[in-house]
This record gives structure tokens, C-alpha cells and sequence, in this order.
């Protein structure tokens, strides 16, 4: 993106309109102390384009991509193969934007996508409704606690030990602003079933309790059946969340609402939208048809005009805060348009038969590194059940062994360290996600490297 820099006239145009002497009032409710003053150490304090371009692409040349080095990387964002397609259709004029339409006669086309991105939702998630997306996985995780209590009228969650840390880390914040008590724990690398604490979350089920959020596959990549958990909730009045993480999953376990899920939510990259550094992604949210009235974001529904005529229109959109901010369910007043939209393309272009062969492909891409791992001397594979993820126990603590990995060319995954860095139990933990791009060469590398980190 090129800079474009404002005149002095431009700025002092634009502050004598709202009201301020100098840019540095617009910075007032900063506290002194937090302020810069001065130019910052290491940066000229002018420099031509050119010039800047060289310094920024040689700092950028410092990273090392996703498709320059054996990946297995996870953790709630995957690589997948996304086709050439999917970004050309939506750098089409009339889709490339990433707001939501407000003038709704005039985006028919933008309606009819989200529309359909909302059933394929819907239909992925085993539930009856979708909205047409969220920011991401871990504000819609949020949204549905708060979508929780207000169904049932109660404040208490309970979140699994196999929720994705950053996800509780979300809801932690977010809560700290609306009263709502968060039950949380860390996961332990249980033989078989790491992080999976259903019978705990179970005997927690109270009268108080207005939800249990479970993420399936966990974050350890165990996958659980969430049936016998949904029952209990419903026994004590409480709703069940599921959490989806890696939407290429449900090509090969059951979804969770056929599993008895009242809410799931998700993060929508793994399809069409790609790393990115780490955003924009897209949220997923899905639930019961009774409960269409209290899900946040919005929905586009299919009608009629008056000469009969099929049209998509928004709708339950009255309740968002640009509308009556009093009645608004939900702080967000947008979706992740672009994000979904691309979601939605890379889904039509599967179609049903080829989720299913994609999630094929990679359960047994990552069956088979799994076995060569737990041949790597002193490496214990801990899970009994896996999609595409799993975790290692290594004979030492896993941070350094991934940058020692990184140094020889291989994203090894995430150590379980640097996602709980205060759980000294789980330090030795590494989690390996294996995906489609990844071939037996990549295995391999990753392998050697192991062997050689842990020498």
C-alpha cells in the first residue's frame, strides 16, 4: 500500500472541523507517560520511497513463509491449499469489499453469497440457522456466552481445559466489562484423551451454570463425542457451545449439532482464506432455530419482490446498534464480508463429495506422520484419537527444540510452552498439525530435524 502523505493545509482543514487546535489534542486521554516524545530509536526521521522500500523488503526477506519450509503449524489456523479461483472471483468489482452492504437493493449479489455462505454454515455445523459471520473464532466464542445468558437468564460458563487459550483469553477480557463468572482450566497430556475433561465439565453442571463451551477437535487435537455432555446440559437448563476451530474436520466426524450442540461457533480461515499473518479471518456462528432472536450479527433471508421475483434481503438486522443501540444483542455491527465470501466460494468449489475427500486426505496425511514421529527416539504420540492434529511428548522442554527445528528450515508446530507458558506439565508438549500440503518429504524433514533437535 502506498503512503500518501496530507498537507499542513489538509490537517489544519480537518482539525478546525471538529474542533481541535493541534493533532496532539486528539491524544489527550493518553497518559503522559505512555506518550512518545521525540523520534524513535533506529528510524530516520526522513527517507525516500525508494529507500524505504528497500529497508521494508529486506526486513521482510527475514521471514521465513509458509510455502518456503516444511509446515505444521496449527493451533486454530491452518495451511491449506486454497485454489487460484477463489482469489481471482473475489477480486471481482462487484464483490471486493469487506463492509457489509447497507444498501441491500442494490448488492443482490453480496446477499445471494452471504445467503449461501449462512446454509453452508448451517449445514457444516449440523444446526438449523447461521448469521452471515463474525470477526473471527474467538469473538464469536464470546457472543455465544453472552448469547447463553441471556437465554437463560444465568451468568456462569464453564469453559474445557481443551478450549483454545487465546480464546479463553478473549472471553477473559470481555467479561471483566460485563460481570460474567468464566470457569476455567488448563489442560493436562493424559494418555489417549489429552485435554478432554468432559466427565469434570459434567459433575460442574449447576444451577447457575448458563453454558459449557467445549471445542471439538480440543486444542491438544483430541476428538471427542459431545453427545453425553449436551444431554447433562440440557438436564440442568444450560446450553451446550461447540467450538470449531478447524472447519475441514466436520468432512469426517459428526457435526457438533447432531451431537446435541444448542450454539456452535468457529473460525472460518482453514477455507478460502488463508494465513495471512494471522488475520483477517472470518468468524462462524450457527444455532437452533428457537433461538434465531438472540444470535448476534446478522442474516440475509431469501423473498420475493412484489412482481414475484426471487431477492435476498438483510434481515434481523433492526436489532445492531446502528438501528437501537438500546436492543442491540451484540457489539458488532458488521461481518467479515470478503472473508466469507471466500469461505463460501472454496465450499461451492468442494462441494460436499470433496470436503469429505480433502478431510480424508488429511486425517490419513497425518495418521502416517504420526506413526513416524512416535518412531523418533524418546517421542511419545499421546493421542488415541486425531483429525489432522495431534500432540507429542517430548523427552525435553519443546520451545527450544522448535526454534532449533525453525534454524534447520522446518516449522515443526506450536510448543505447548508458549501457549501456556505457566504450566510447567505441559512445557514439554508439541503440537503437529498436518494438512494436505504437506507431502512425505515434508514428514521426513520434520522427522531428521526432530532427531537432530532432541540429540
Amino acid at each position: 500500500m502506498r503512503y500518501l502523505p496530507l498537507t499542513d493545509a489538509d490537517r489544519a482543514e480537518m482539525l478546525s472541523v471538529i474542533g481541535a487546535r493541534s493533532i496532539d489534542d486528539l491524544f489527550v486521554d493518553v497518559p503522559a507517560a505512555a506518550r512518545l516524545s521525540g523520534p524513535i530509536a533506529g528510524l530516520p526521521l526522513h527517507a525516500s520511497e525508494l529507500s524505504v522500500e528497500r529497508q521494508l523488503r529486506g526486513l521482510a526477506s527475514r521471514n521465513l513463509s509458509a510455502g518456503d519450509a516444511p509446515f505444521f503449524l496449527g493451533c486454530g489456523a491452518y495451511r491449506h491449499h486454497v485454489p487460484a479461483s477463489v482469489d481471482h472471483l473475489i477480486q471481482r468489482g462487484e464483490f471486493l469489499t469487506a463492509y457489509t452492504p447497507y444498501q441491500p437493493e442494490i448488492a443482490q449479489g453480496t446477499l445471494q453469497a452471504l445467503f449461501e455462505f449462512q446454509t453452508q454454515v448451517a449445514r457444516l455445523f449440523g444446526c438449523d440457522v447461521a448469521n452471515a459471520s463474525m470477526y473471527d473464532g474467538s469473538t464469536a466464542c464470546w457472543e455465544a456466552i453472552v448469547m447463553s445468558r441471556r437465554i437463560t437468564r444465568r451468568a456462569k460458563a464453564l469453559l474445557s481445559a481443551g478450549l483454545h487459550p487465546h480464546y479463553v483469553s478473549v472471553c477473559e477480557t470481555m467479561a471483566r466489562f460485563t460481570g460474567d463468572t468464566l470457569v476455567t482450566a488448563t489442560p493436562d497430556l493424559a494418555e489417549g484423551a489429552p485435554g478432554d475433561d468432559l466427565a469434570t465439565l459434567i459433575a460442574a453442571i449447576d444451577g447457575e451454570t448458563n453454558c459449557v463451551v467445549v471445542q471439538n477437535p480440543n486444542i491438544l487435537g483430541h476428538v471427542a463425542d459431545l453427545s453425553e455432555l449436551a444431554a447433562r446440559c440440557h438436564e440442568k437448563g444450560a446450553l451446550l457451545i461447540a467450538v470449531v476451530t478447524e472447519p475441514v474436520s466436520l468432512g469426517a466426524i459428526r457435526s457438533p449439532g447432531e451431537m446435541g450442540a444448542d450454539i456452535v461457533v468457529g473460525e472460518g480461515q482453514a477455507l478460502g482464506v488463508g494465513l495471512q499473518f494471522g488475520g483477517p479471518y472470518v468468524g462462524l456462528f450457527a444455532t437452533r432455530d428457537k433461538y434465531v432472536r438472540q444470535m448476534p450479527g446478522r442474516l440475509c433471508g431469501e423473498t420475493v419482490d412484489a412482481a414475484g421475483q426471487r431477492g435476498f434481503v438483510l434481515t434481523l438486522s433492526t436489532r445492531e446498534q446502528h438501528i437501537r443501540r438500546e436492543k442491540a444483542t451484540s457489539n458488532i455491527c458488521t461481518n467479515s464480508g470478503l472473508c466469507a465470501l471466500a469461505f463460501t466460494i472454496h465450499m461451492s468449489l468442494l462441494g460436499e463429495r470433496g470436503l469429505r475427500d480433502l478431510a480424508a486426505l488429511n486425517h490419513a496425511m497425518a495418521v502416517r506422520a504420526a506413526e513416524r514421529l512416535a518412531g523418533v527416539p524418546g517421542v511419545t504420540l499421546v493421542n488415541g484419537a486425531f483429525f489432522n492434529e495431534f500432540t507429542l511428548r517430548l523427552p525435553k522442554e519443546a520451545r527450544p527444540v522448535v526454534r532449533a527445528m525453525a534454524e534447520r528450515g522446518v516449522l515443526g508446530g506450536v510448543s505447548l510452552g508458549r501457549l501456556y507458558p505457566g504450566a510447567a506439565d505441559l512445557a514439554n508438549g508439541l503440537v503437529v498439525a498436518v494438512t494436505e500440503t504437506v507431502a512425505d518429504e515434508d514428514v521426513e524433514a520434520l522427522a531428521a530435524a526432530l532427531t537432530e533437535a532432541l540429540a
